[in-house]
């Protein structure tokens, strides 16, 4: 029952000892060096990961009910108090340590190596044993995170020490806006006075419900899909130095029935087979597939069921909406005008690519991040963007919500960023307005 309000358990349980239990999983699978296992062995801890993987995605998406239902109950609320969301969603900003907690663990080792220059990793810890131990201790918690996307052909931030140095190093400054609790305060005046009790108990709820929104996908998706990535890779590297395939990249496409103690003997698939799996997979990555098939299907009449499960179904479909999830690409912006997060403007150059690790590779300090979507791990290399524009996702999406932890200014879900923003133009992304301007063409 809604009414009993089952998320405050979960949410405190997360908060005690479930988060620290999850860690503990992932960490005992990491600290097995992989080089030092047989054949066998490393076969067994592949099957190992992928069962950790199975359990901790049922988890992460079980987690998403209690995580996202006081957030749409909130939301569900004010719409029918008359409150804007554009005025409500931001309220949520500050509400999600574990979003905030790498940038300021890089922003100590920043101020720790201020006036030295290092250009690697190794120099970096060499400036002085806390600054080694905080970015060993950093990196043990999120080196294994896929930071780019959702599939194990994205990478781990441990396998980009370059983003990882250029993070340190060259953090942006950020502007502050109104305080939220001012804004809070402005927004509650709005409301009439029966009302306010039940306006700050949702809003309470929703901002605890927040921290463990941002925590469930790093730590129970991004880490142990990371760890299986590495996993596999380590599988590669082996058929890679015997002759059986040519890169190690090719094990990703390994499926689970073909990992067995006959592989490693060169007795599974060929690396023909392997590359025209990858070539497939890569083709359909291109494709940009309707939202659904045939007409348009009408909402169902939420009059029809029970007064209850109408109050819930309406939860799911403003959580959706807002997250940009709700199957209409154009419902929160159009053109180049999406969802603004900030209260600044930023003018910049645009670093723009079908793939966040593309755009990554050739961005400066300051650069306009302009990609498809972001992930909750891509908070590691934000802080060197000056602003941030998505093609999609809302104000709830996981890009929206850095962009609110870390000050960033940003328009999410512009359905033609990536058409109408060319790479290397000098762009003006407008929050206020939630529009991106393109001042100069390349």
């Amino acid at each position: 029952m809604l009414s009993d309000r089952p998320w405050r358990e979960v949410v405190d349980r997360w908060e005690h000892g479930g988060r620290q239990a999850v860690e503990s999983k992932n960490l005992a699978l990491q600290d097995v060096d992989l080089g030092d296992l047989s054949d066998e062995a490393l076969i067994e801890h592949v099957k190992d990961v992928i069962t950790h993987n199975h359990n901790q995605w049922e988890h992460h998406f079980w987690l998403h009910g209690y995580d996202l239902g006081p957030i749409g109950l909130l939301l569900l609320a004010c719409t029918e108090w008359g409150l804007p969301l554009s005025d409500v969603i931001p309220l949520l900003e500050g509400a999600s340590p574990s979003t905030t907690a790498p940038l300021l663990a890089l922003t100590r080792i920043r101020d720790a190596a201020a006036g030295h220059e290092p250009a690697s990793l190794d120099e970096l810890r060499s400036i002085s044993p806390q600054v080694a131990n905080d970015l060993d201790e950093y990196l043990r918690y999120r080196g294994s995170l896929l930071f780019s996307r959702y599939d194990i052909d994205g990478v781990t931030l441990g396998e980009r020490p370059d983003l990882i140095l250029a993070t340190v190093m060259s953090g942006q400054d950020r502007v502050e806006g109104t305080p939220v609790a001012q804004r809070t305060a402005e927004l509650r005046e709005r409301l009439q006075p029966e009302q306010r009790a039940e306006f700050d108990e949702r809003l309470g709820e929703a901002r605890a419900a927040m921290n463990l929104r941002d925590d469930n996908g790093p730590t129970n998706a991004e880490w142990p899909l990371g760890l299986l990535r590495l996993s596999l890779l380590e599988v590669g590297r082996r058929l890679t130095d015997r002759g059986h395939i040519s890169q190690r990249e090719l094990a990703l496409e390994l499926r689970r029935d073909e990992l067995d103690a006959n592989l490693l003997d060169g007795r599974g698939p060929s690396g023909a087979e392997l590359e025209a799996r990858r070539q497939r997979r890569l083709e359909c990555s291109k494709l940009d597939p309707p939202i659904s098939l045939g007409d348009p299907e009408p909402t169902p009449p939420l009059d029809v069921l029970p007064v209850s499960m109408a109050r819930l179904v309406s939860v799911v479909q403003i959580v959706l909406t807002q997250m940009g999830m709700a199957g209409d690409r154009d419902a929160l912006g159009a053109g180049l005008k999406g969802s603004g997060i900030g209260q600044h403007s930023y003018r910049g150059i645009a670093r723009r690519a079908s793939s966040p690790e593309e755009a990554l590779d050739s961005m400066e300090p300051g650069d306009v991040l302009v990609v498809a979507f972001t992930t909750p791990a891509y908070n590691v290399v934000l802080s060197i963007a000056g602003a941030i524009v998505t093609a999609v996702g809302g104000p709830l999406s996981h890009a929206a919500v850095l962009a609110r932890e870390l000050g960033i200014p940003a328009v999410i879900g512009a359905p033609r960023a990536l058409i109408d923003i060319e790479d290397g133009s000098e762009v003006e992304v407008d929050p206020v307005a939630g529009e991106v301007r393109v001042l100069a063409a390349v």
